[in-house]
């Protein structure tokens, strides 16, 4: 049953963490990336708050506690969120989801430089560089230098956060006694103060939005945001942080089929074949490593 209801968390968390780049795109029409960026980390931390104060949870104390917070709203979302926003003025959102499909690669890199995955079989290694070659070929540098290409960079920008800030998060917040949702909760409340700050960069622009893009905003916010992230961090609770990264594993089929649906976004060769070689790789790298299978012919 527990891995019943951990199955269905991943099937919820991609559906609605792929479908975020088709809020971003709507939203996009009517607001500034700054301007995006903070409506849904607001309209998130105030749904989250409505949540715990119904439950009867209260935010974290302490300004250790805060701090480590404050970090990981950062990497998990202030950065990743301005990116895509950003990201996504140039770029389709079904690539965008297929770039930050590349979270589990980066998951990976990072768990190595840490020292986390050891003893890793050579198909596993050859799958973080296949992953990164399907990035490039979707990122074509020698075919777009300008504005496209930059719009491709910031997204991977994007996913390299996310899987920092699983890191972080998975080795100082969770586990440590305070509930998944007065973190969530919090770490959506400090990105909105650091959201905050950026608004003399292009988010104090005069607004003039149409029901279609509020309505984009409040589900990127409530929705995409607020109920994503909870599910977000109880994933890496239950499962880990590198295991919840691969729910990037689902996020390119969602994002690319509706932005080609909704949108009626152009879906190349190039970008397909990239698409392709991204998903081998990191399927690859997901093969267990000598102390995985040490442990399992040990049980």
């Amino acid at each position: 049953m527990a891995r019943a209801w951990a199955w269905a968390r991943i099937g919820v968390l991609a559906l609605l963490w792929g479908s975020t780049f088709l809020w971003i795109e709507l939203a996009l029409a009517a607001l500034t990336p700054v301007q995006v960026t903070l409506s849904r980390c607001a309209l998130g931390a105030v749904t989250l708050l409505v949540v715990c104060l119904a439950w009867g949870r209260r935010l974290p104390t302490g300004r250790a506690t805060w701090g480590r917070i404050v970090v990981a709203a950062f990497f998990c979302n202030a950065l990743p969120f301005a990116m895509f926003s950003l990201g996504q003025q140039t770029i389709d959102s079904g690539v965008a989801g297929v770039l930050n499909a590349t979270t589990p690669l980066w998951s990976l890199l990072i768990g190595m430089v840490i020292g986390s995955e050891r003893g890793l079989p050579p198909l596993r290694v050859a799958g973080l560089l296949i992953g990164f070659t399907g990035v490039v070929l979707i990122f074509a540098p020698w075919q777009t230098t300008g504005p496209v290409g930059w719009g491709a960079l910031a997204i991977v920008v994007a996913a390299a956060s996310y899987a920092v800030g699983f890191a972080y998060m998975g080795r100082s917040l969770v586990g440590k006694g305070i509930p998944t949702i007065s973190l969530s909760t919090a770490q959506l409340v400090a990105a909105t103060g650091l959201t905050t700050l950026t608004l003399p960069a292009g988010g104090l622009t005069p607004i003039e939005i149409g029901p279609k893009a509020l309505i984009a905003v409040l589900v990127l916010g409530v929705v995409a945001t607020g109920v994503t992230f909870h599910l977000t961090y109880r994933n890496i609770a239950a499962e880990g942080a590198t295991n919840t990264a691969t729910v990037g594993y689902l996020l390119p089929v969602v994002s690319v089929a509706l932005g080609v649906i909704v949108l009626d976004e152009d879906f190349g060769l190039r970008v397909a074949a990239g698409m392709v070689v991204v998903l081998i790789g990191v399927a690859l790298t997901r093969l267990p490593g000598r102390r995985e299978m040490t442990d399992r012919r040990g049980r």
